[in-house]
């Protein structure tokens, strides 16, 4: 199963990169579609202490699509203490499993590197004022 490396960085949707692109069973705007799909579900969660969605919070560290169309995401808290470690992955399978065309859809939660408000977006630090 080839899998399509999609990394989130900070202001910047997950993307396919070129070599993998063209290595994908998943023609390539259908992949750009689901790829935005899925951005808009992870949108939609939110930490219950910041009123900003996860992903403009730079919580997404990777976003994997496999020819299945399975996916594999990496996210982290804002630190590891946070109460909502145990919840927050459900939250994001739960919303990306919504998205039409997608497969299986597993969270993994990681500490390294360690989250830091860098990588907020411009929109999600306007919201917070922090600008």
């Amino acid at each position: 199963m080839s899998e399509n490396a999609d990394t989130v960085g900070r202001d910047e949707k997950p993307h396919a990169t070129e070599a993998t692109e063209s290595a994908s069973a998943i023609p390539p705007e259908e992949l750009e579609q689901l790829t935005d799909d899925i951005i808009a579900a992870m949108k939609t969660v939110y930490d219950p202490e910041i009123p900003v969605d996860i992903y403009e919070l730079g919580l997404i560290y990777k976003v994997d699509i496999s020819d299945d169309r399975d996916v594999l995401i990496d996210m982290t808290l804002t630190a590891p203490g946070c109460p909502v470690a145990g919840t927050m992955p459900i939250m994001v399978e739960d919303a990306v499993r919504t998205v039409e065309g997608v497969g299986d859809v597993r969270v993994n939660m990681t500490f390294d590197p360690p989250w830091d408000p860098s990588r907020m977006s411009d929109e999600a630090r306007v919201a917070l004022n922090m600008y």
